[in-house]
């Protein structure tokens, strides 16, 4: 293979390999070995801007890696707050509140293409910082449960990540109803 070959593939391999890490960073947490989980979802935390700089430096970006990197993310955080949120670690409410967003993000897009008129979601602000709160909430839990470190945030971090999940996750809906909207003005 050569070097401008591998300068290409090499954001979608970080990300099959961030995409990986789901399952041993779900063991990790089973299996009673927090700091592991934690240190690992650090790791894929870094393989995640790692990949977006490579893809960008090297003008590597795919159509594959554009579907790969977000499914990654998401895979990570839901499997890491449902696994915590079984264990008695995050309160259940925040884990369906989180889950549910998703899912209700991905029921948009889905009947969006099965009607015919697929639309694209623009990223929107309060979802990046919603993400942001997401990552440092699990962050935090994996660390205290793992005795890496507790500086007292995962009690303010799960108030904040409701607060932003649910702004976050009215947005997408106000932001697809007006897409609708205006799919559903055209077609007269």
């Amino acid at each position: 293979m050569t070097a401008s070959a591998l300068r290409l593939i090499a954001p979608n391999l970080i990300t099959v390999g961030r995409l990986c890490a789901v399952p041993i960073t779900i063991y990790l947490i089973i299996a009673d070995q927090p700091a592991a989980a934690f240190w690992l979802f650090i790791g894929a935390g870094i393989s995640d801007g790692v990949d977006g700089f490579l893809a960008k430096q090297f003008h590597a970006r795919t159509v594959i890696g554009g579907y790969l990197d977000p499914l990654a993310d998401k895979a990570l955080l839901v499997s890491v707050y449902v696994t915590l949120g079984y264990q008695g670690h995050l309160a259940a409410w925040l884990v369906i509140l989180v889950v549910f967003r998703d899912a209700l993000i991905v029921a948009g897009v889905l009947i969006g293409h099965a009607l015919g008129h697929p639309f694209k979601l623009r990223p929107l602000m309060i979802s990046k910082v919603n993400t942001g709160l997401q990552i440092a909430l699990a962050a935090a839990a994996l660390a205290r449960l793992g005795h890496v470190f507790d500086v007292g945030l995962v009690a303010p971090l799960v108030y904040l990540v409701a607060a932003s999940t649910f702004a976050s996750g009215a947005a997408y809906v106000a932001q697809g109803l007006r897409g609708a909207a205006r799919l559903e003005g055209g077609s007269r």
